[in-house]
Order: structure tokens, then sequence, then C-alpha cells
């Protein structure tokens, strides 16, 4: 059973703090996400009108940016390195083995919830490739054998 949505109130509540910022929008979006786990439907309309823009313009941000997620991520965040480095070390296969072996596209959850697999572009672990992050763990030199290490880890 999904968390009832939040009330048009309860953002407002968030947003606030935010209103007469210079550039208010990123960080309302992320004072929203921390608060609910993901931007919900249901505060598009409220930051929209709050900043007096269209909702067009307010989903062409979210959707620019990785971080934003319209759906709650699981219990833990498993983002995988996508970037030139990563791949020249083993990062595409190890990524793709990951995703089989869960039975899941990127931003999938795996079906306990446990796990939200995310693709990103850098961890700063170039010298140490392929990297992995695990919630706020940076991690370097992920192979198969540390992947399901850390996947049993995050019960998944």
């Amino acid at each position: 059973m999904s968390p009832p949505l939040p009330a048009s109130d309860e953002i407002e509540a968030i947003i606030a703090p935010y209103r007469n910022a210079e550039g208010p929008l990123l960080p309302m979006l992320h004072a929203v996400q921390d608060a609910f786990g993901h931007i919900p439907e249901t505060a598009h309309r409220v930051i929209a009108e709050a900043l007096n823009i269209s909702r067009a313009e307010l989903h062409g941000v979210i959707s620019f940016y990785h971080d934003f997620r319209s759906q709650p991520a699981g219990r833990h965040v498993l983002k995988i390195c996508r970037a030139e480095a990563c791949q020249a070390v083993g990062g595409a296969a190890l990524a793709d083995a990951t995703l089989k072996r869960l039975g899941l596209e990127w931003h999938g959850t795996t079906r306990n919830g446990a796990v939200t697999v995310e693709p990103v572009y850098c961890l700063g672990l170039c010298a140490c490739a392929p990297a992995a992050m695990l919630d706020d763990r940076v991690l370097g030199r992920v192979d198969d054998a540390r992947m399901t290490t850390l996947l049993a880890e995050a019960g998944a």
C-alpha cells in the first residue's frame, strides 16, 4: 500500500522558506524530496504556482536532474558509475550484470523495496574504477564479488 499523498498545505510549508530566495526552484525541489523521498505529483502544482512557472517548465527541471525522483526509492540507493573511466575497466558489464541479477532496469527498485539502482555520471574515483555508491558510501574497484556483498548488505 502506498503512503498517502502529501496535502498542498504540507508542501506549502516545506517550500515557504525558499520563496524569497534567489533561484528558489532547486532548493524547493530538494526540500520536497528530502521530506517525501521523491517529488510527488501533488507538489508540482504548488511549486509551479508559487514560482509563477508552468508545470511544463517544472517538469523540464525535474527530468533534467537525475537525482530527482518521481517515485519513492528503495531503502537503499545503489548508484553505478556510467562515466568513461569506469566503462573502460568493466563498468558497463558490472552494471548490466547487476541489473540482470536484480531483474531491474535503471531507476528500478527490487520487489522487496530494499534497493533502487540508478546510474551516476562520475563519482570521482576514476583511478579506482569501476565505482559505485551505496547510500552515502562511495566505493572503488567494484567487481562482481564486491557487488554481491553490497547487494547482500542492502538486503537485495
